[in-house]
């Protein structure tokens, strides 16, 4: 049985998409092989990880768990469109000042998973921040670094310390 490609229409870090994509690619592969977008990482393919993590209309979304269709029309942002030019968005600043990486894989999925939380809780405490990050999973680091990191960056954006 054939598949017919559908056409899709999203707008990716502030650019406009259209492509006709098979039904069952996942959004995870849309990203990285049609557009390019390798930042967004593939670890487990089973939505275990959270590697794969990016914004879908606001959301942090695993983009293993949804099909490219299923985002037509949606406004996605990807660890690629979290800087503001030479501009590193806080979260990203914070796992650098911090060290909150270290083989670097799991670092996009965390980094969009912390940028979500800050959006919604600017000031949450460590049990929030563990819990916020239940879903991704390092295996390098013992977490330590990545709260203190996305400790670092809610002070960073609420504007409690000029540096570190």
């Amino acid at each position: 049985m054939e598949h017919s490609a559908l056409p899709i229409n999203v707008t990716v870090n502030g650019k406009a998409q259209a492509a006709e994509v098979e039904p069952r690619l996942l959004l995870v592969h849309f990203l990285r092989e049609n557009l390019g977008l390798t930042g967004t990482h593939v670890g487990c393919d089973t939505s275990q990880c959270g590697a794969c993590t990016v914004h879908v209309n606001g959301l942090a979304v695993k983009s293993c768990t949804m099909l490219a269709v299923q985002a037509d029309g949606a406004e996605i942002t990807t660890i690629e469109g979290m800087a503001d030019g030479p501009v590193l968005h806080p979260v990203q600043t914070a796992f650098q000042e911090q060290h909150g990486l270290q083989c670097g894989y799991c670092t996009p999925g965390m980094v969009m998973t912390a940028a979500h939380l800050l959006e919604t809780n600017p000031d949450p405490d460590d049990d929030a921040i563990k819990h916020a990050l239940e879903g991704n999973l390092c295996r390098c680091t013992g977490y330590v670094n990545i709260v203190k990191a996305i400790r670092w960056a809610a002070e960073q954006m609420r504007g409690q310390h000029a540096s570190s």
